[in-house]
């Protein structure tokens, strides 16, 4: 089987680095291309060059240069840059790995029209063992639909834009499913002083932000006289890495549509 031809974009951040590597070091994919924003330094240098063995794939700010030997483009950025790679692989059929967050509603609605063209996984948190939690979090929310107050706690780095994290809402969009809930009108985001009582059918959020932090997650289910409480803890972005990969190969087979971690992973 011929190797997987990959493109990142985001090349010199922290996480382009680390889909990079990854790719770099499966048999089963190639890096063919690299993307970053114009002003960035590390334009016209080679994407690899930070492993100490420079593979020949320079870092471009032009798509038609930068993706046109890629099957694939990989995207963690922000949501102005990945929907102008968007609109670029739709109309030439370069499948997507989307695992940015922030968009807005038509955000989402551009990534969705834009799946009718080429085939995406889209999903604001790659790793696999944040998608097992999902599951885990539907099966437990239908458990606890009544007497247990449902809270989501999340803990990012310091340089992180976005609150709370997609990761987070998308914990909150599938418990609110799974109760037959709407998270739009059940979230509450922020609280600060004299709240009243707690809504029983609210789904809350608390956000932290500071130093290092990968990304932990906690969705706690408290009762009377008891609390459940389901975490999953990043140390390391490769699992968002590793997670994209094998989102990729999930796309091999796919010309168009789209499609998240769960479709991936067969939890659906």
């Amino acid at each position: 089987m011929n190797a997987m031809k990959i493109a990142v974009a985001g090349a010199s951040g922290r996480m382009g680095r680390m889909l990079i590597e990854a790719i770099v070091h499966d048999p089963e994919t190639t890096l063919t291309g690299a993307l970053d924003v114009a002003t960035s330094p590390s334009v016209g240098t080679d994407a690899a060059a930070f492993l100490g063995q420079p593979g020949g794939v320079l870092i471009e700010s032009d798509l038609n240069k930068g993706l046109a030997q890629s099957e694939f483009l990989i995207d963690f950025t922000r949501p102005e840059g990945t929907l102008h790679h968007l609109a670029y692989c739709a109309e030439h059929g370069i499948k997507m790995i989307i695992g940015t967050t922030g968009f807005d509603d038509a955000g989402k609605a551009a990534i969705e029209a834009a799946a009718k063209k080429t085939a995406i996984v889209f999903a604001p948190n790659m790793s696999v063992g944040v998608n097992v939690t999902m599951k885990l979090l539907e099966l437990a929310a239908k458990s606890f639909s009544h007497g247990y107050d449902i809270e989501i706690i999340e803990a990012h780095h310091r340089h992180k834009v976005d609150a709370p994290s997609g990761t987070a809402l998308k914990m909150g969009e599938v418990i609110a499913d799974a109760l037959g809930r709407d998270l739009k009108k059940d979230g509450v985001f922020a609280r600060e002083g004299v709240t009243g009582e707690r809504d029983p059918s609210s789904i809350g959020f608390a956000t932290i932000r500071g130093g290092d932090i990968v990304g932990d997650h906690t969705v706690l289910f408290a009762g009377i006289g008891e609390r459940i409480e389901i975490t999953h803890k990043s140390s390391s972005r490769v699992t968002y890495a590793h997670g994209s990969l094998r989102a990729a190969r999930f796309l091999q087979s796919k010309t168009s549509g789209l499609f998240d971690m769960q479709d991936v992973l067969g939890l659906r």
